[in-house]
């Protein structure tokens, strides 16, 4: 039975993921900022075989309240097997251009908060010297395009960070798992015009990852083919780059 802390626990991959580990009746630590959101997710776990769920409203930027709410979580499971960092939004780039204060606030809701909520967590890990730290990062971070480069700055910041951890913490027995989705049919992605060949669906997402979780890998992408297409992306000659709509 797995003990499982979720953080982000109402995106649409964090249940996808959520889902296949409720039917391995796990018990689980969900956390999100909307606490209406986080009681239907609990309900429909507990109703797929999950064997307990606790809850816990926060919202990530609060970074002062990440240790209190780690705290509790590692309180409630006693060990935490898989932790799945999930939280995120999506900035309209246009706006971040325009606005500073915008700007910062996306940055920290896509790559601060994720790294001020990892340095409490990697420490407790290593006390118990064993689990898993699943990170949501994105293809975007991979290079910075026009189109999302605030974001892809944020995505780039946390697969670094998550490099280095990885390093430090396969010493001690804890494995660090980076993810990086491509285009995924989400709330947060609708209205967008992705090119429908590429859009997966968080259920594919979700099976990609706690398989990848279970088989202690490095970093996947998911979709498998946006490893291709990222690595024609990066190959790209910045003098040819520059000129590209994307």
């Amino acid at each position: 039975m797995k003990n499982i802390l979720i953080i982000g626990a109402t995106s649409a991959i964090a249940t996808a993921c959520a889902r296949i580990w409720a039917a391995e009746q796990a018990r689980f630590v969900l956390v999100a900022r909307n606490s209406q959101k986080l009681d239907q997710v609990a309900a429909d776990l507990s109703s797929r075989g999950a064997s307990e769920v606790k809850t816990s409203t926060l919202d990530m930027n609060d970074f002062a309240a990440h240790e209190t709410m780690l705290a509790e979580a590692f309180g409630q499971l006693g060990r935490v097997d898989v932790c799945l960092i999930a939280h995120g939004t999506l900035p309209d780039q246009a706006a971040c251009e325009q606005d500073t204060e915008t700007a910062l606030k996306e940055f920290s809701s896509n790559g601060l908060s994720v790294i001020a909520l990892l340095t409490p967590l990697a420490n407790r890990m290593e006390a118990q010297r064993t689990g898993t730290i699943a990170v949501i990062s994105s293809v975007a971070g991979d290079r910075g395009r026009p189109s999302n480069y605030l974001y892809g700055t944020a995505k780039a910041a946390v697969t670094t960070f998550c490099e280095g951890l990885r390093a430090r913490l396969y010493k001690v027995g804890v494995h660090v798992l980076t993810i990086k989705p491509g285009f995924v049919d989400t709330p947060m992605t609708q209205g967008l015009p992705l090119p429908q060949a590429l859009v997966a669906k968080p259920e594919q997402v979700g099976m990609a990852i706690t398989r990848a979780v279970d088989k202690r890998k490095d970093s996947i992408y998911v979709p498998f083919f946006w490893a291709g297409i990222m690595l024609i992306i990066r190959s790209i000659p910045g003098v040819v780059f520059k000129r590209m709509s994307l």
